[in-house]
């Protein structure tokens, strides 16, 4: 295995002690939240030494025996360090180099922080209240399961036994091999070997749940494992495991490398979902639907969910990265792939077009300076855990994609196979990543791709007659220092307006003067991660001629102009003319952009600017309303159902049209809220804020027949006109919503117009509870909607003032980014405000 020299991190353990495999026997007691284990590792010394170290959290351990050829050596009691979250085993004599076994005994607490070995529960059909026990290892949570070199380099293979109660259900990474009952009842469950892996991906699930019959697909056993009665909404996400076997098999030219897949549908999960090698674990939300119900965009997120961890298996499980500063690796290209086979399962989706409404939140915050590097040195845990964000999953997979587009997605496929051939089984760093790509397309890809991770920001691109430059991209001068980088070597891809051909160019330090006849499209295809800034006659050529574009580069087009907007180079009424031109187009990601706008206009005005807003949106919005109608065409595209629930939506929100505020809320009193609608209904009727209707999501929320149906009911409140219903689910968050979700419940109470900053002064108020109840991986999420606040100055500073001196431990570098975004947001509203009325009239007299 690979050693780094990132191995003189203190949080890391010695080189010269390598595990080969564990063996590992546990034992929970569900009902008592308490387990027992014992594990014996198989390892590698490389040098003589006297003591071993483990890393563990939360463990009782007892001393440990090792086997030393036919001698065994026991322990003194365990030394332990809480700081680095390790246990020393001292042996009093020194022990040489060569193969030992080390095994250790232990207990520990079935907790119910959704880390580590947690406890979980849900109820039945029935009203019967079911436990659980499951795992969440990544980051550095195996330790507090069982003792384990917990680091991504020292990879292993893992044997699994579990005891469990013998009416329950048990589940691991490999396939079971053999099952005995006990004499008191119980059954013991043993576990194949796994092929070598980190601890972080180690899973085991036990509890009342049941299997769909297993599907062989190229040979690997597949299923859909579920809490009982829930079999019915598999069927989705079978078809769409056995699409990504297929196709991932295919595009890395080499077979799944686990012996089995379970699909796993967790009651209680922190994350969204978890790569675990042949045991991957999700929310409930995320794998089982019922497509004759369910929206689009939720079949659009299961497939992506779906797709992305089953992308892990290659990337991150059988390649790993080396330590935890290259978890990008992971996450960005899993987010590339589940774009890429997602588009191939349903091409109408559009996957890479709606994308850039994610690339944009990745810009959000990497136009602040307070920003990050893609990949950078990472120490402790609290700065592992802190990686999970919108700059390593969504900068990362933009970032890849233009390099793809540039390189050419056969090269780049090449590549990557490369790159496995070269490092399967074992661990990887970026350098290594680039390496593969240079050797199949010849190009600097290090050198390029170095600008883009390894700084922070991103370029703003100025066209100029035909001078293309370059410049860094920000919002606002620097508080203090900035993590903006100074110059990017830029990957573009440019084309004439009306032309089908494609130039490539690398931009670097000095402008490139184009040859192509003007105008000229800049980021042609819409894969750049930058801005582009055209001069006033190639932006008036490219609106003139919107259809010229494609869609893709129609919603960058758009997003780039609200981008100058909030960064004052443009104004308010240019996305409004821009919007005219929209409006032939069944495309719903260039108009979530100016309805997103809107919406931030609907925060600035008094009640008469509002209703100004409302006759905008109607007349931005009712040909669209005509020419797609409440029901679904003939053979009408993905995108059209989408952009039909989008346009009803801010009609009778924004736009307070009342025929559509009725027919919304006949529905929702009837019920019928099957398929793209349904959210949509149930927005524009709270939005009503009739007496009543609060109850009836909550009610048919705690009746829901689906997943997707008791989220949408959850998150109801917040769309309500009446502060007391939003303050009455603020309450709710903290007593009876599931502490997977309430911090996102609070999110979007948050951004209520009348009540949020009421529901902030509550969370400031129970600052120490929330951040004990609720997932730490969710503890900044909680308060990104204080970038709403940017109507009221003070309560801004004093938002800063108490986030500031409140750090949140895991992720307070994403509290600032919020706090900057909310800065940009102030700016702006202190420009428009004045001459807002104006440019809303104008916009109408036009």
């Amino acid at each position: 295995m690979r050693r780094a020299a990132t191995f003189d991190n203190p949080y890391r353990l010695s080189p010269h002690v390598t595990p080969r495999a564990y063996r590992l026997h546990l034992e929970p007691d569900i009902e008592a939240a308490r387990f027992t284990g014992r594990v014996e590792i198989d390892l590698e010394l490389t040098e003589a030494t006297s003591a071993i170290t483990l890393n563990a959290l939360d463990l009782d351990i007892q001393p440990g025996s090792l086997r030393v050829g036919p001698e065994v050596l026991t322990s003194a009691p365990v030394s332990r360090d809480a700081d680095y979250e390790t246990v020393t085993f001292d042996f009093s004599r020194s022990v040489p180099a060569g193969p030992v076994s080390l095994s250790v005994e232990f207990a520990g607490v079935l907790n119910d922080q959704l880390h580590g070995f947690y406890r979980s529960s849900y109820v039945d059909a029935h009203g019967v209240t079911r436990t659980i026990a499951t795992t969440q290892f990544e980051s550095t949570d195996a330790r507090r399961a069982f003792p384990c070199f917990d680091d991504p380099a020292q990879k292993a293979t893992f044997e699994i036994t579990l005891v469990v109660p013998g009416d329950m259900g048990a589940f691991s990474n490999s396939a079971e091999v053999a099952s005995r009952e006990l004499a008191d009842g119980r059954r013991e469950v043993r576990f194949a070997p796994t092929m070598v892996m980190s601890t972080y991906l180690v899973a085991f699930v036990v509890g009342p749940f049941e299997a769909t019959a297993e599907r062989l697909v190229l040979g690997v056993p597949t299923r859909v494992v579920h809490p009982v009665g829930k079999g019915h909404l598999s069927g989705f996400a079978l078809e769409l495991l056995e699409h990504a076997l297929v196709f991932f098999s295919e595009y890395f030219d080499r077979p799944y490398p686990g012996d089995k897949i379970d699909l796993v549908a967790v009651p209680d999960f922190a994350a969204g979902a978890m790569e675990n090698l042949g045991c991957v674990t999700f929310r409930e939300e995320y794998l089982l639907i019922d497509p004759a119900v369910a929206t689009d965009a939720e079949m659009r997120q299961v497939a992506l969910v779906v797709n992305h961890e089953v992308a892990h298996m290659w990337f991150g499980d059988l390649v790993t990265m080396e330590w935890w500063e290259g978890i990008w690796l992971n996450e960005a290209f899993a987010t590339f792939m589940e774009a890429i086979c997602s588009d191939h399962f349903r091409p109408d989706w559009r996957r890479w077009v709606n994308f850039t409404r994610e690339r944009d939140a990745a810009f959000a915050v990497d136009a602040q300076h307070t920003t990050r590097p893609v990949e950078y040195r990472v120490v402790s845990p609290n700065e592992c855990r802190g990686m999970f964000d919108v700059l390593t999953y969504e900068k990362g997979c933009s970032v890849l994609r233009m390099l793809e587009q540039y390189l050419g997605a056969e090269t780049f496929r090449d590549g990557i196979r490369l790159y496995l051939r070269r490092h399967a089984y074992d661990n990887a760093i970026t350098a290594e990543l680039w390496s593969a790509l240079e050797t199949a397309s010849g190009e600097p890809v290090g050198a390029i791709m170095d600008t883009w991770i390894l700084q922070g920001g991103f370029p703003l691109l100025s066209l100029e007659a035909t001078s293309l430059s370059q410049a860094p991209f920000s919002f606002r001068a620097p508080r203090g220092s900035s993590n903006i980088g100074a110059s990017w070597k830029v990957p573009v891809l440019v084309r004439a307006l009306g032309a089908d051909d494609v130039e490539r160019v690398l931009l670097e330090d000095e402008p490139v003067t184009l040859s192509l006849e003007a105008p000229v499209v800049v980021n042609a295809g819409g894969s750049g991660f930058y801005r582009t800034a055209y001069d006033s006659a190639q932006l008036a050529g490219l609106a003139e001629r919107l259809q010229d574009l494609d869609e893709s580069e129609r919603a960058v087009l758009v997003s780039d102009t609200w981008a100058s907007i909030l960064l004052g180079r443009l104004g308010l009424g240019d996305l409004l003319t821009l919007a005219r031109g929209l409006g032939g187009f069944d495309e719903p990601t260039p108009w979530s952009v100016v309805l997103r706008g809107l919406a931030m206009v609907d925060r600035l005005g008094d009640d008469a600017s509002r209703e100004v807003l409302a006759r905008v949106v109607r007349e931005l919005l009712a040909p669209l309303h005509a020419r797609l109608g409440w029901e679904p065409r003939e053979k009408e595209s993905a995108e059209a159902a989408t952009l039909r629930a989008s346009v009803l939506q801010y009609l009778g929100t924004l736009g307070r049209d009342p025929d559509v505020a009725a027919e919304a809320a006949r529905r929702f009193d009837a019920n019928e809220l099957e398929g793209n609608l349904a959210d949509a209904i149930v927005t524009i009727t709270m939005h009503q804020s009739r007496p009543g209707d609060a109850d009836t999501c909550r009610s048919r929320r705690l009746n829901a027949p689906t997943p997707q149906e008791e989220m949408r009911y959850l998150f109801a409140p917040a769309a309500s006109r009446e502060p007391s219903v939003v303050l009455d689910a603020f309450e709710a968050a903290f007593s009876e919503v599931r502490t997977q979700d309430a911090p996102y419940v609070i999110m979007a109470l948050m951004g209520n117009l009348r009540a949020g900053p009421e529901v902030w002064r509550r969370l400031s108020a129970r600052w120490d509870e929330a951040l004990e109840r609720f997932p730490e991986s969710s503890h900044h999420r909680m308060v990104s909607s204080v970038s709403t606040f940017f109507t009221d100055a003070d309560l801004a500073g004093s938002v800063r003032d108490f986030l500031e001196s409140h750090p949140v431990p895991t992720s307070q570098l994403s509290v600032a980014q919020h706090l900057d975004i909310l800065d940009v947001n102030l700016a702006w509203a202190e420009r428009t405000s004045p001459s807002l009325a104006a440019v809303l009239n104008g916009f109408l007299g036009a």
